[in-house]
């Protein structure tokens, strides 16, 4: 038993995650609702790898996702990215990793970051989910239970 606790401990003092916090949704994600994360104070000499972290069930209706994500600077500059992922097989089978209903997805959001400015950063992200053919968003996304970002420190390369 004590061997286990030392590795447990081992392995999770080797983990390169350095953030990482999840919004369980509300049954559904609303077309007006952006889930918002605050970023510690992060060290500006290291470089890092964001990600977005989504769970979804057999609810989730579609084959991708697009999102918007903004990232807001200490000192007041935003820069904001409309981004697609896939996730489903061509077959209809999720991409993500989990048993039974509950499928989780680690997306890249942006790698080998550096945080130059003194300050907190904030991470926006709302969905933008349309039907074919509509101008109007999905105003209910249904099948996405948890919205998630986690920073990881970068690996050298």
């Amino acid at each position: 038993m004590a061997f286990f606790l030392f590795a447990a401990l081992l392995v999770s003092c080797h983990s390169k995650t350095v953030f990482s916090e999840t919004r369980a949704m509300d049954g559904y994600w609303g077309a007006e609702e952006v889930v918002d994360f605050k970023l510690p104070q992060l060290d500006s000499l290291k470089k890092y790898n964001l990600f977005i972290n989504i769970r979804n069930t057999n609810e989730y209706k579609f084959n991708n996702l697009f999102l918007i994500v903004s990232m807001n600077f200490p000192h007041g500059k935003t820069v904001t990215d409309t981004l697609e992922y896939r996730m489903a097989n061509p077959d209809g089978s999720w991409i993500g990793q989990g048993i039974g209903d509950v499928k989780e997805n680690k997306l890249w959001y942006k790698e080998h970051v550096q945080f130059f400015e003194t300050g907190n950063y904030t991470i926006d992200i709302a969905q933008a989910m349309r039907n074919n053919g509509a101008v109007q968003g999905v105003t209910k996304l249904e099948g996405i239970t948890d919205v998630g970002f986690s920073v990881e420190e970068a690996t050298k390369q």
